[in-house]
């Protein structure tokens, strides 16, 4: 994993379940209608690609 990749969301998978937002250890994610992530508190670590029940979050 490079240090400089950032979680990036698909709006069109997103389900706004939440499940990202209370995994997150950074706190870098709000869910409205979708899963909006704070890129400047965001570390890249991976934890809500791997929470995401709809595959919609990556890392790029």
């Amino acid at each position: 994993m490079m240090d400089d990749q950032k979680a990036k969301v698909d709006a069109d998978a997103c389900v706004a379940c939440g499940a990202c937002e209370d995994a997150c250890p950074e706190e870098a994610i709000t869910v409205d209608e979708v899963a909006v992530i704070d890129e400047s508190k965001c570390t890249g670590c991976g934890t809500c690609v791997d929470t995401c029940p709809e595959e919609a979050i990556t890392l790029e």
